[in-house]
């Protein structure tokens, strides 16, 4: 679908190896500021116990799982929105992506440098923060230039989309993110959503811990999810530098031994990854044959055609119907015959909201 995450934070606070992580690629992770100068794009597969459950019962010729673009932006500073350090371009990389990661340092080590001298998980949270909505205003205030320009002519719309561009102002300089902002009307959204502000995209806090604290957080940690307890958005809590060696692991079985002696079940980029999926409003569906079994990636809300299209425009243009199966109801019977038999497939046509697990299967005519 073309969609992206951006991971952001402060440099040298562990985006390249949760980057490395994600993806199992080899972006330069070192111990000093702006590493990373050019973004890092990588895909991340979505791990997902259902599609191997799926390939169990249908034995395919292959698998394939879903997947995300990550981008790992290079890291930020303070007065980035003026252009300091490499805030043109750090900026410039977050307004293409659809949802950001932010990655916070959350434990403590002398011989890795932070670029402020000390671990302060709140104050680097607050810079990258003030930096966006710091761009945001500037953004708005250029925007309420134009609206002043169109509201002379006294058109009522013209007006009230002025006067909505000033309260958002408002908003922004009081240090509030785009996406705290309640919006009540569909054009007013509409005209927010045109602005494209980087504080209205959706955000996810991961805390970069160290091992003794992977299980359950320390103090930074704590006073991480206290400072986003108005904001809405998900904490994830995971040690970059322990899901760097996982996958430095050959086998499963050597990744499996290592997690459960850590007291862990699975490695925490999994958790990262699902929450990315979810911050993005993403669902799962799948089709399932003899040559794969397959997941496909929907928005939540996503309607039959839509979900046909994913595979093959052809198949949105040209659709007449989808046979369903919910994926409990297919483990029950076992194959889609089974299913059939037993009535557990349905027919659905355009109106039909597609559910994450579905097991889908499209008739179309070009």
């Amino acid at each position: 679908m073309g969609l992206k995450c951006g991971i952001v934070g402060l440099p040298n606070v562990g985006k390249s190896t949760l980057f490395n992580a994600l993806t199992n690629a080899k972006a330069l992770a070192a111990n000093y500021p702006f590493a990373t100068k050019d973004p890092n794009l990588g895909v991340i597969t979505v791990p997902d116990k259902r599609l191997e459950k799926l390939a169990e019962f249908v034995k395919p010729q292959r698998i394939l799982p879903t997947t995300v673009d990550i981008l790992d932006i290079a890291g930020l500073i303070k007065g980035a929105s003026k252009g300091e350090g490499l805030g043109n371009q750090f900026l410039a990389n977050i307004r293409e992506v659809d949802a950001i990661i932010h990655v916070i340092r959350c434990f403590d080590n002398d011989n890795v440098v932070h670029v402020d001298g000390s671990v302060n998980p709140l104050r680097d949270k607050e810079i990258i923060d003030l930096e966006l909505i710091f761009k945001d205003i500037d953004t708005v205030e250029k925007r309420i230039e134009k609206l002043k320009k169109n509201a002379k002519s006294g058109n009522k719309e013209e007006i009230k989309k002025l006067e909505f561009a000033q309260t958002l102002l408002e908003h922004l300089e009081l240090e509030k993110p785009a996406r705290t902002f309640t919006v009540e009307e569909e054009s007013l959204m509409d005209l927010l959503k045109d602005m494209h502000l980087l504080t209205l995209k959706p955000v996810m806090y991961v805390c970069n811990v160290d091992e003794d604290s992977v299980l359950s957080g320390n103090e930074y940690t704590q006073a991480v999810a206290s400072a986003i307890q108005d904001e809405q958005a998900e904490m994830v809590i995971i040690a970059a530098g322990i899901e760097a060696d996982i996958i430095e692991l050959e086998s499963d079985e050597d990744k499996m031994e290592f997690l459960q002696d850590m007291g862990l079940d699975e490695p925490g980029v999994n958790k990262v990854i699902h929450a990315a999926y979810k911050l993005l409003n993403l669902i799962t569906y799948f089709t399932a044959g003899e040559k794969e079994v397959r997941a496909w990636t929907v928005h939540d809300g996503a309607k039959a055609p839509e979900a046909a299209g994913v595979i093959h425009t052809d198949f949105e243009k040209g659709f007449i119907r989808a046979e369903v199966i919910a994926y409990e109801d297919y483990l029950q019977c076992g194959s889609e015959s089974a299913a059939r038999e037993a009535g557990k497939l349905r027919v659905e046509g355009k109106e039909y909201r597609v559910i994450d697990g579905d097991i889908m299967h499209f008739l179309f005519n070009v």
